[in-house]
């Protein structure tokens, strides 16, 4: 994970309704990665839920894209300051995934290929708050925006929204990811402009 794409520093521009504090709107859709872009094949997808020791559940692309999925639109803030609004999304929810597993570990670590992790709060996940999507606005997601699947949180900074996602570890306390672990906030919160560690 040496490279890390242009893009990371930000830039202010015009203000628009419904943005937090600090964003400006675009209508493009940066690419923001660190390291490069992995391109995996459907025959080796796989998304897995384990509690550290024990594997819950599993999925290969087949079974993924046999469960229940649905259509979003949602606002996405990017910590780069970036703001897209009215994106339109398909995939799974968390609560899809979840629904057989019982637990009261209350975190998760999303990991992904290339060795990404970000951590979430279990609850930030359920309640129709997230999402393994797979298709943005009617066509397959792209490698360059986290094809085949990515993680969707669009309530926290981008970031958080893993790309080419391919499991959650059930954790019992708090623990930094990638970027969390390089200085970014513990949590993401972009109404609260909770961008790095110290805010």
């Amino acid at each position: 994970m040496a490279i890390i794409s242009r893009g990371f520093s930000g830039r202010r521009g015009a203000e628009g309704a419904k943005l937090p504090p600090g964003q400006y709107l675009t209508t493009d859709f940066p690419v923001l990665s660190a390291g490069p872009t992995p391109h995996i094949s459907l025959d080796r997808w796989e998304f897995t839920i384990s509690d550290g020791s024990n594997l819950l559940k599993r999925w290969d692309w087949k079974a993924f894209r046999e469960l229940p999925a649905e259509t979003i639109t949602v606002d996405v803030h990017c910590v780069t300051r970036w703001s897209k609004l009215g994106t339109s999304w398909e995939g799974v929810s968390l609560d899809v995934l979840l629904a057989d597993i019982k637990t009261d570990l209350p975190y998760a670590m999303f990991r992904s290929h290339g060795d990404y992790t970000t951590n979430l709060p279990l609850k930030d996940v359920l309640k129709r708050q997230a999402w393994i999507a797979f298709r943005y606005n009617g066509v397959d997601l792209a490698p360059e925006h986290g094809g085949p699947a990515r993680l969707l949180v669009p309530h926290l900074y981008f970031w958080k929204s893993a790309k080419w996602v391919r499991g959650m570890t059930l954790m019992p306390h708090d623990k930094a990811g990638f970027w969390e672990s390089l200085g970014y906030h513990i949590y993401g919160d972009p109404w609260r402009e909770q961008r790095y560690s110290d805010e």
